[in-house]
């Protein structure tokens, strides 16, 4: 069980807790000591990097990144490596997903997903002027700053024009079905700019309509849907938007309209306004080669510091099994993101114990070591096996912290995971005396 939360200096940043995790690496909050300003740091193991022969991969993913120089694309700053980890330095996007609204709005209006869709085909529109295809877009991807700015984020999946065969294509499938284009599916090779073109139309459907317009569980009949491409616009879409969506949405890459095109669209010009920003210079690669190479003088230190004290008003506030009253009511009633945690005057054995009974009916297999526990479904959902991490921390003798952070799987199906879940843990969750008549977990 951690005590606390011990944390991690890495040269002048001081590791916070995870936000992020995929199959190869963890997204942390950071503080740069220097002037005390938050940004993201990606956390990758550098001997699986080396051992799965990912460092080119890893490679062009840092360099797309310091290519662009975008204010709506996160930005990479630096990066680093010790002698066990490669550490890229990144934006702190505080917003929130995209994809958050859509899940708690349902749906947005024209002109909010219109804004949106602006920004969108701004930023992939200066990607593709820097021979960088995403290949990846889809509301998860998309960021919120705090001001309500789009960032597109994750170039893990991006690919280099000169990357393209002898025919100019890309020939590696890859990306979340619903958004993947159907040449991409096809696996014939295909065009980058044109294949995220594509993506970015199921986007603005899905933004207006509050729905994917080709879903099936069954793999095979959604690739069909995506291959056909018949799209169904619901009713409240206006005519602008529905001849601009077909156009985006068409199955033939060859027809299918461009961004230049897109640009001079009339339903698109509505309130557009073109991004001004300074085009920057040359980008170095130095910090790059020489996060990858056996040089000593070149890595950073890794220095484990004091567990940082959390006082009362921290914990509640970080717990969203508390109620807080009005002042937080807004911001978190529904809120199930990635990830979220509640407050608990059980022993850390009850509640392990507790969360072991609750995942045998919902279909889920334990998997502990010490007080973490990874938790994964038994059923292939849209995107593979749900799988969760959840960890035990001790805040003061009797009052544990319990994270539970998502790992793998559909999003949504965590959101509707999470609300069974807490049901069956009710019963273990610290309540505040004002939250006494509050009978289950927000």
């Amino acid at each position: 069980m951690a005590e606390g939360r011990r944390t991690t200096r890495v040269g002048r940043y001081e590791l916070g807790k995870t936000i992020g995790e995929g199959s190869f690496a963890k997204v942390k909050v950071a503080r740069d000591t220097r002037d005390g300003t938050t940004c993201a740091i990606k956390v990758l193991d550098r001997n699986h990097v080396l051992h799965h022969k990912m460092v080119e991969q890893i490679k062009r993913e840092i360099a797309t990144m310091k290519l662009i120089r975008h204010p709506n694309v996160v930005q990479l700053h630096e990066v680093m490596a010790s002698k066990t980890k490669i550490y890229m330095v990144l934006d702190f996007v505080d917003g929130g997903e995209l994809f958050d609204k859509i899940v708690n709005s349902g749906r947005l209006g024209e002109d909010e997903a219109r804004r949106y869709f602006h920004q969108l085909i701004n930023a992939v529109d200066y990607c593709h002027s820097r021979g960088v295809y995403h290949r990846d877009l889809k509301p998860e991807n998309l960021l919120l700053d705090s001001y309500g700015a789009l960032k597109v984020s994750d170039f893990g999946l991006s690919a280099f024009a000169p990357q393209t065969k002898e025919d100019g294509l890309l020939h590696t499938a890859c990306g979340t079905p619903n958004y993947v284009a159907p040449e991409v599916l096809a696996d014939k090779g295909y065009d980058g700019m044109a294949a995220d073109v594509w993506s970015c139309g199921i986007i603005l459907f899905v933004l207006m309509a509050g729905y994917l317009p080709f879903d099936d569980p069954n793999l095979m009949t959604l690739y069909k849907m995506i291959t056909r491409a018949n799209v169904s616009c619901p009713p409240w879409f206006s005519t602008g938007a529905r001849k601009l969506i077909k156009r985006i949405i068409d199955p033939n890459p060859r027809t299918r309209i461009t961004i230049a095109e897109i640009l001079e669209d009339e339903w698109f010009k509505k309130d557009y306004k073109r991004p001004h920003f300074e085009q920057t210079g040359d980008v170095s690669l130095e910090d790059v080669d020489a996060a990858f190479n056996s040089s000593e003088e070149d890595l950073v230190a890794e220095k484990r510091q004091k567990p940082e004290s959390m006082n009362a008003f921290a914990l509640i506030s970080r717990s969203q099994g508390f109620n807080l009253g009005n002042l937080f009511e807004k911001e978190m009633m529904g809120l199930v993101k990635r990830e979220t945690s509640f407050a608990s005057q059980r022993t850390p054995q009850e509640i392990v114990s507790k969360i072991e009974e609750a995942c045998g009916p919902l279909g889920f297999n334990v998997r502990k070591q010490n007080y973490k526990m990874n938790l994964k479904g038994d059923k292939t959902g849209r995107k593979g096996h749900l799988s969760v991490a959840t960890e035990v921390f001790e805040v003061a003798p009797s009052l544990h912290m319990v994270e539970l952070r998502k790992t793998g799987g559909d999003t949504l199906e965590f959101h509707s995971f999470y609300k069974s879940f807490s049901t069956e843990l009710k019963d273990i969750v610290w309540k505040s005396e004002s939250d006494a008549t509050t009978k289950q977990l927000r």
